[in-house]
């Protein structure tokens, strides 16, 4: 009797969910510098009241003598058991529209079963296009916005935003190796590889968050609210900026880190469309009230062209 790859399969949930939803991949693997991906995914489950479709069986896919799982020990007994999951969930962003999450820890066994199973579930749910992202350690200064590598099918994206082009052999994560399969299928898929300063690169970054939602809402349109993010991460640059400017060898890195990015920057002028001049991202009620005097306009418009008709 062959294992089944799933702990538990929801059919009812699954037949419920619309097709043709985006598909955004979470998975702690590789690297995660500035704790993008573990910032992700606590961000996607908070916000996006999440309804689970399937597990994964971790008993087949995880290697627990790696990566144990936490349990906690309370005067004279266990309590707060916490394993590992791997899942693929249902949510909803700031508006309502739905998507798919596949979120948890990177398999370290059987990896073509998992990926020729995920690539099933993508052909279940006609997926639109899958978005992931991954972070590593980079000489850049954090008084720069962070740079991204992009790879995949949109060229759109990657004429935009991809900002460092390498050819470069690398080890392989499961989420590269889940790309290069779409990518063959003929599939939409965009990744994302964001460029995280290196002495940032053990801290829970407000700023690598905020880059990685940006892709994701750049690759699907999804509205995803961000006030929260920016709010930490202008708190926590400040302390960063005090910290460095208490030590004048971490000051003259950090310029010289800038005088770099700028040499490279020069030539170069990716930008999100929904990022402003300031870096900033719009929130859904300043996308609405645009979206509200665009029509209102176009009404207008449309009202003066009869009246010329008439």
């Amino acid at each position: 009797m062959t294992d089944s790859i799933f702990s538990a399969d929801y059919a009812e949930r699954r037949a419920r969910v619309p097709r043709g939803l985006p598909l955004v991949v979470a998975m702690q693997g590789l690297t995660d510098a500035g704790g993008a991906i573990s910032q992700l995914e606590e961000y996607l489950w908070k916000h996006g009241s999440p309804e689970e479709l399937v597990r994964f069986n971790a008993d087949l896919l995880l290697d627990y003598r790696a990566r144990r799982p936490v349990i906690t020990f309370d005067e004279d007994h266990f309590v707060d058991y916490a394993p590992e999951e791997l899942t693929l969930s249902v949510l909803h962003d700031e508006l309502g529209a739905p998507f798919l999450l596949l979120s948890g820890y990177e398999p370290d066994f059987r990896w073509e079963q998992f990926i020729d199973t995920v690539l099933l579930l993508v052909h279940e749910f006609e997926v639109s296009i899958t978005v992931w992202s991954h972070a590593i350690p980079m000489p850049v200064p954090h008084t720069r916005p962070i740079s991204t590598t992009v790879s995949g099918t949109r060229d759109d994206l990657i004429e935009a935003r991809s900002v460092w082009k390498p050819t470069t052999k690398l080890s392989a994560s499961a989420s590269h190796v889940l790309e290069y399969r779409l990518h063959s299928l003929g599939e939409e898929v965009a990744g994302f590889a964001l460029l995280i300063p290196h002495y940032l690169a053990n801290t829970e970054y407000p700023d690598a968050l905020f880059a990685a939602l940006d892709g994701i809402m750049a690759a699907t349109g999804l509205i995803l609210p961000t006030d929260e993010v920016r709010l930490q991460a202008r708190q926590f640059n400040a302390q960063v900026d005090s910290q460095i400017a208490e030590n004048e060898e971490s000051a003259e890195m950090v310029r010289t880190l800038e005088q770099r990015y700028d040499a490279y920057m020069e030539d170069q002028s990716p930008r999100s469309p929904l990022v402003s001049e300031d870096g900033s991202i719009p929130t859904a009620d300043q996308l609405a009230s645009e979206l509200e005097r665009y029509l209102a306009e176009h009404r207008r418009r449309g009202n003066g062209d009869e009246a010329d008709r008439g």
